[in-house]
């Protein structure tokens, strides 16, 4: 469960108020009972002792079938087995608060607005859409007050994020222009002890009864409630819709690893990715993505970093504590700063959460186990980096192409089809394996992606992933493919647009997409007819792209792509260069590899990224040490048009063919264009008489 610090109250503020009673002055300390003393409940013990100790309030009494250890409590404060006897107790507790196991939030939660006590309930506030409703409608019956235990909604930063997610600057924090999306990121730690401190811990349900203890239901909860706040979804009506892609790595039933996508009324996307089997826990984050910066919100310390191109700003800001926000809520009429009426939205993600299918589990050849015993917690490889991906790009483990995530539902698709005799080939005659390419329409991108169909994975014929997609460093960058930055201000690359008068990236808002009219496949050749569509959703091209694939040798294919662009209207096919930034002529041709060491890339006259950027060479070589072992790419240059070579090596890897390297190529409406590239595709190193036997047999 989270654990935030628990602070003096300084000025109440917050949220929307609720119904509350009609305000009396307090005369005497509030008398306070708690239903759970051990796990979250032992801190509110403590919270109770420094309220005591300030004459705030009395703990009359407690409940729990482990009764507390001796001395743990005041000598008056009576001792129950359960809510029940306490409130068969001549005890008359104004608020009772209840620190229990989920499943048993909604009949004690229930018990006590029945018994006129006003109640604060710890998260998740219930375990179904079907309780959250009762317990509104008790709520409402018995005139009483309900606080449910966010307790980073008492961070007095929310005000300031909801003043940048307006577009506003705060007196400690400078803007980050029109919010763009919302994501939160948590990586803990939890071991097997976890799961086993109690027979409810990491269950879906529990003897018929729903549970829900899982990533983003409890321990991260918070992530998922501050998410939403700042988005300004409290009612489950403010979200349009709740994706879940839900994983477990651990022997539970409940997910420990999982993304949670949402998308609000008003078409706000935010993402959650969430993990207990990180590599090492670190505060969990909420950013806010602008057009002109980030925020970064680390809600357990009330930490925000405001980060721009002009500089890094954080500010820690102070806290209330729900507890006493509480009081003076029933005393002074302060609006509640976590009520049950605005955890709708939390509700309706857990809901979604609740009816999803069981967790997929994560393959154990996928997993790393530290430590021993109870002590051991597992760790999947490069979590960190995966969730970052997820975030960015506002997309699933799925749409990712995790290899131990569920395949996609739609959008992927083999790019070529299977051979008739495919069934006959021998196993393991490397002559009768056919590489991968697996075509995706990219209709389920992120709109700021600049939604696309491209290749991902390709691999050689022995199986090394030679492409990437939704890299963390740029999530636009889509594996093999053909996209443009600027088609008539439209932009087909993703990320930001290059304009000459800001000289600099400037995000327009101004994305394009390209949708799959018709696709064709063969064993051996396949076809895709598209359309470039601007960002007002008019028609500027046409293109037929065109596939094919040779096997060369049993280590090398080689795979042809060739593309016909024909004008709708008048087109100007433009790039960064075009637009004045030097040496940033991309756009055409372009493939995003994976991380590789000792990478090598050169031409048959020059070597290293310096020397071949910008070149015009028939070939480019890259060779390099990849996941499953070394391979060699091979680029063959258009024979169409003298286009200059677009090379990264040294910040991230990739390679292009320019199509409109430092000027614009303008097309008449009804006039076409066509570029042809080979890639020629090997396991193992291949030196330059290898590549020139290769490029010459073209």
């Amino acid at each position: 469960m989270d654990t935030p610090s628990i602070e003096s109250i300084t000025s109440p503020r917050g949220a929307a108020p609720s119904p509350a009673p009609v305000p009396a002055p307090r005369t005497a300390p509030a008398r306070i009972a708690l239903v759970g003393v051990h796990g979250f409940g032992a801190h509110h013990l403590h919270n109770l002792h420094r309220l005591s100790a300030q004459g705030a309030v009395e703990l009359v009494a407690v409940a729990d079938p482990n009764p507390p250890s001796a001395g743990a409590l005041p000598g008056t404060t009576a001792v129950h087995a359960t809510l029940d006897d306490l409130l068969a107790g001549d005890h008359h507790p104004e608020v009772i608060i209840v620190a229990t196991p989920i499943q048993t939030h909604a009949p004690l939660a229930l018990s006590v607005l029945a018994s006129h006590s006003h109640l604060y309930l710890e998260k998740p506030p219930v375990a179904s859409m079907t309780d959250f409703r009762r317990l509104k409608e008790a709520a409402t019956a018995a005139g009483r007050s309900v606080q449910i235990g966010f307790q980073s909604l008492g961070s007095h930063a929310l005000a300031a994020l909801e003043q940048l997610a307006n577009g506003e600057a705060t007196k400690e924090l400078p803007g980050i222009g029109t919010l763009k999306g919302i994501s939160a990121t948590g990586r803990w730690v939890r071991d097997r002890a976890y799961y086993k401190r109690s027979r409810w811990a990491g269950k879906r349900s529990l003897d018929g009864v729903d549970v829900v203890d899982g990533v983003a239901t409890n321990p991260l909860a918070h992530a998922i409630a501050t998410a939403l706040r700042i988005a300004g979804a409290r009612q489950a009506e403010d979200l349009a819709s709740v994706d879940t892609d839900l994983y477990r790595a651990n022997d539970i039933e409940a997910d420990d690893t999982s993304v949670i996508r949402m998308k609000t009324v008003n078409g706000l996307p935010i993402t959650c990715a969430l993990t207990l089997c990180a590599t090492e826990s670190v505060e969990p984050y909420v950013t806010l993505h602008g057009t002109e910066g980030t925020a970064v919100f680390h809600y357990t310390e009330d930490r925000v970093t405001v980060r721009t191109e002009a500089a890094e700003t954080t500010h820690v800001f102070g806290r209330d504590d729900l507890t006493e926000n509480l009081l003076q809520h029933l005393s002074q009429g302060t609006a509640l700063l976590s009520p049950l009426d605005h955890s709708g939205a939390f509700m309706r993600v857990l809901e979604a959460i609740r009816t999803a299918a069981a967790p997929a589990v994560i393959p154990q050849e996928f997993l790393t186990w530290v430590g021993s015993g109870d002590q051991a917690h597992a760790v999947i490889p490069r979590i960190e980096d995966i969730l970052e991906r997820a975030t960015l790009s506002h997309a699933t483990f799925s749409e990712l192409g995790l290899p131990w995530a569920r395949p996609a539902a739609a959008g992927s698709e083999a790019l070529f089809a299977p051979a008739a005799d495919s069934e006959g080939a021998g196993d393991g005659d490397p002559k009768e394996e056919a590489p991968t390419a697996i075509f995706r329409n990219g209709s389920g991108l992120n709109t700021a992606l600049s939604p696309r169909p491209y290749l991902h994975p390709v691999t050689t014929r022995g199986g090394i992933v030679v492409t990437d997609h939704l890299a963390s460093d740029h999530v636009w960058h889509l594996g093999a493919g053909f996209a443009l930055q600027d088609v008539n201000g439209s932009n087909f690359w993703g990320g930001r647009s290059y304009r000459r008068s800001a000289g600099k990236y400037v995000d327009l808002n101004d994305h394009g997409r390209i949708e799959v009219a018709a696709i064709t496949q063969g064993p051996e050749h396949s076809t895709a007819d598209l359309h470039w569509l601007a960002a007002d959703g008019g028609l500027l091209l046409e293109e037929r792209r065109s596939f094919r694939r040779s096997l060369i040798t049993p280590r090398t294919w080689r795979l042809d792509i060739t593309t016909e662009l024909t004008a709708v209207v008048d087109a100007l096919l433009g790039s960064p260069g075009s637009h004045g930034a030097a040496g940033s002529g991309y756009g055409g041709f372009f493939w995003r590899l994976p991380a590789n060491a000792s990478p090598r890339v050169f031409s048959s006259t020059a070597e290293g990224e310096p020397a071949v950027h910008g070149a015009v060479t028939p070939w480019l070589a890259w060779t390099g040490e990849f996941d499953g072992g070394p391979a060699t790419l091979v680029f063959g240059a258009p024979s169409e048009s003298p286009d200059p070579w677009f090379v990264r090596c040294s910040g991230y890897p990739a390679v292009g063919s320019a199509l409109a390297w430092d000027s614009a190529v303008e097309l008449a409406a009804g006039e076409a264009l066509t570029r042809s590239i080979a890639v020629w595709i090997s396991d193992g190193i291949l030196g330059t008489p290898d590549i020139e036997d290769l490029v010459s047999a073209r």
